[in-house]
């Protein structure tokens, strides 16, 4: 964080982060590149949900990533081209999971999800190598960037799960200051934006927002925490991903609704 701006910088980053999203939403609500068909789909209760949020979340994120490190920043914008790819062109694909989507590697078919998982471990160890400087702390960043961020995506299940899950894991930056404050403010700031419209079932954050908000959120841990700290959300993370479908089943068990 730039010396001199503290907290009051971490609610300013926050404050611009939903206005970006906001407005980017707005946009891609009004013009719908490539049809409303791209960016619109039908939920479990028959209404139509529109992931228009999703790339000014992403934007918002990379934004507050970047002033940690320019490579950070490109990182979560990377995550969430991943996902919208996802977005795009796994659109009515069944499968979920790691498990689903590897064994369907293993058997020569390349999925949109196979994409999403490599790219976004490969581009979460590059951030991780540039923000930290010992060989274990850069394995570990990168951990923990890629996995926050895949951790936002199982959640995001139920309307607004995975934008609380993004509120509850950054608004705690917002009382601090240093590295890494300004990546959880607008991760936070761009998550709050969103989750009204999120809880009501107009909108989704889809996965561009959910993969660009969680990275974002594994930068500014990665900028903040010292060894044992990166560990154990490094731990906290392998976990969450080893056992995904479980993660995802208790997403769907909290609260009503769905996707």
């Amino acid at each position: 964080m730039p010396a001199g701006e503290g907290r009051g910088g971490s609610f300013a980053v926050a404050a611009r982060a939903a206005a970006l999203t906001r407005a980017a939403g707005a946009a891609l609500r009004a013009t719908a590149p490539g049809g409303r068909a791209r960016w619109e789909r039908t939920n479990y209760a028959g209404r139509t949900v529109g992931w228009y949020p999703g790339p000014g979340c992403a934007l918002a994120a990379a934004a507050g990533a970047a002033r940690v490190h320019p490579a950070a920043g490109l990182a979560v914008l990377a995550a969430g081209a991943c996902g919208a790819y996802d977005d795009i062109a796994g659109a009515g694909d069944p499968r979920s999971g790691f498990r689903a989507h590897l064994t369907a590697l293993r058997d020569g078919e390349v999925t949109s999800g196979s994409v999403k998982l490599f790219g976004i471990s490969a581009t979460g160890l590059v951030a991780g190598a540039v923000l930290r400087d010992r060989f274990l702390d850069r394995l570990l960043a990168g951990v923990v960037i890629a996995g926050t961020a895949h951790f936002v995506n199982l959640v995001d299940v139920r309307p607004g799960r995975a934008a609380c899950a993004v509120l509850a894991l950054g608004a705690p930056g917002l009382l601090r200051a240093g590295a890494g404050a300004e990546a959880a403010a607008a991760a936070t700031g761009a998550a709050a934006a969103v989750l009204p419209d999120d809880l009501g079932e107009r909108t989704m954050i889809g996965d561009t927002g959910a993969h660009a908000l969680g990275a974002a959120l594994g930068v500014a841990i990665a900028a903040r925490y010292g060894r044992v700290g990166l560990a154990a959300h490094a731990v906290a993370a392998v976990a969450a991903a080893r056992y995904g479908d479980r993660v995802t089943a208790w997403a769907r068990a909290v609260g009503g609704g769905g996707r």
